[in-house]
């Protein structure tokens, strides 16, 4: 009886046995799989005692730190810390370990190497649940330092923007400025860095209405086109507007934030004034130029004054006498007298106002003008010199050319200019005979002309400094006349240039003007 009472009582102990066995067996299996997680995630999992030493850690210490798991266990944490930040985490331990029991840290960890990795760990303790002892302390760290470069770049990128004097706008897709630098906030005198509620300042309280339309009509749809714009603008300032150079960029944020456009604006006063400077200058130049001119074209200007005076003469004097001998003599036979002085009084008339049109003082101001009646009226201003010098003055110039932007005073300059330094090229040259001025058309928007004398040329050591001030081929010459030439020029939004040697000697000057578009470019 009692061999059969025991059998019941062994196999409940056998079914406790295979139980265990079988809960163990599960227990291992979740330990290899928590094990194999811990060992192939890439941040570094590990086990620490209550004063830091390593009870374990996972495979990640080996890329992340070199270290092989191993070396690590029975190692002080805090002995691989970077000693500033020991510091910190030992001020804040108590509090962590015993009230809070989850922290998180940025921090920087001694590898095997020597060097720092920055991490970031999350900490937490595990307690006796009975006796509420410290038993452990596990973490999680993962290296953060592309993430603490990163953010370290912004902040010094962040800084210099602050810092910087122009003007740094960012805007969302309202229009609304959401973040401006110092040097805007004073402009716009915006008293706080950051947006108050109820106090949104967009586009149109930063820049003047008519920079407003140019940011709306041209601006951002370029900028949503091609990422980028930049050109002159003006903003509003305490003092009236501020010229500024302006670069628009868009940029796109991740998908949970809303892409932005940054506006950087330079203040370009400072060279806005300087170039207005610089262009009066010029013009004052160019002014004391003609002047000069009109000095060397005295006895051409004298020559062309006498003959209408003398024909208005010559005229009175016929009509005078006819009343002299017959004062009956009927007022219409004076008609044909009066009438031919009428004419050279008004040829008169014409040729004083275009010698006081050539001297004027006055701006640059390009429009379409025939280039054709421009060199009609320099040759009309050169043409005494050259008679008197036995040099003739042709023109070959195509009816059907377009016109050109050009300011007509200015471009009469350059061309008067050009005439009297090929005239006195050829003056003391054997076979200078003859000075020609040619145009044609060069391109779609472009007309050239050129001025050819059949002087000496100029020689290959002057070639570089032909067009810089002071430079003169000639003892009594002040060397103004083709800087001032080549200026202007370029102020009509062309170019002048001094074109290559050819066998047949002689210089050419070469210059070329934007041509007012066609028909057909003009519907493009």
């Amino acid at each position: 009886m009692a061999g059969d009472a025991g059998t019941p009582e062994r196999e409940r102990l056998q079914a406790r046995i295979a139980e265990l066995e079988a809960r163990n067996a599960t227990l291992e299996e979740e330990k290899r799989h928590y094990r194999w997680l811990a060992d192939s995630t890439t941040d570094l999992i590990s086990r620490h005692a209550r004063d830091g030493t390593f009870l374990y850690a996972s495979t990640a210490a080996r890329d992340l730190l070199g270290y092989a798991p191993e070396e690590l266990v029975g190692v002080c944490a805090y002995d691989l810390f970077h000693p500033a930040d020991l510091d910190d985490l030992l001020n804040k331990s108590p509090r962590v370990y015993y009230h809070d029991g989850f922290y998180q840290q940025t921090y920087r960890f001694r590898a095997r190497d020597g060097h720092y990795v920055w991490f970031e760990t999350t900490s937490r303790t595990r307690r006796d649940p009975d006796t509420g002892e410290l038993l452990d302390i596990l973490c999680v760290s993962r290296d953060v330092g592309r993430r603490i470069h990163a953010e370290a770049n912004r902040e010094r990128l962040a800084r210099v923007v602050e810092s910087t004097t122009d003007y740094v706008l960012f805007i969302d897709g309202e229009e609304r400025i959401f973040t401006s630098n110092e040097a805007a906030r004073r402009l716009l005198a915006r008293p706080s860095k950051d947006r108050r509620d109820g106090d949104e300042v967009h586009l149109e309280h930063a820049y003047t209405p008519e920079s407003l339309a140019v940011l709306r009509e041209i601006v951002l749809p370029a900028v949503a086109r091609y990422g980028s714009w930049s050109g002159e603008l003006a903003m509003l300032g305490p003092r009236g507007p501020v010229p500024v150079l302006s670069v628009v960029l868009a940029h796109h944020a991740p998908a949970s934030e809303p892409d932005h456009l940054s506006l950087i604006n330079r203040d370009i006063g400072l060279r806005k004034t300087a170039e207005a400077q610089e262009r009066r200058h010029q013009e004052q130049i160019a002014h004391a130029n003609r002047l000069a001119t009109t000095g060397e074209l005295a006895s051409n200007i004298a020559h062309e004054l006498n003959q209408p005076l003398c024909a208005i003469a010559n005229y009175a004097s016929g009509a005078l006498m006819q009343l002299e001998a017959d004062p009956a003599r009927p007022a219409g036979d004076l008609a044909l007298p009066l009438e031919r002085i009428s004419d050279q009084v008004q040829r008169l008339a014409d040729r004083l106002r275009h010698i006081r049109t050539f001297v004027r003082k006055g701006q640059i101001r390009p429009r379409p003008v025939a280039l054709l009646e421009v060199v009609d009226a320099a040759c009309r201003l050169c043409e005494w010199q050259f008679q008197q010098a036995g040099v003739a003055l042709e023109h070959e110039l195509p009816e059907a050319l377009p016109r050109v932007q050009a300011d007509p005073v200015a471009l009469e300059q350059v061309l008067v200019n050009l005439l009297l330094n090929a005239l006195e090229a050829g003056r003391d040259h054997p076979g200078a005979k003859r000075v020609v001025i040619r145009a044609r058309r060069t391109g779609p928007r472009e007309v050239g002309f050129t001025v050819s004398d059949q002087g000496p040329g100029v020689p290959e050591a002057a070639r570089a400094q032909i067009f810089a001030p002071f430079h003169s081929g000639r003892p009594e010459g002040l060397g103004m006349g083709l800087a001032i030439s080549h200026s202007l020029m370029e102020a009509m939004g062309g170019r002048l240039v001094l074109a290559p040697a050819s066998g047949s000697g002689g210089a050419t000057f070469a210059g070329t003007l934007l041509a007012e578009p066609g028909p057909l470019q003009a519907a493009r």
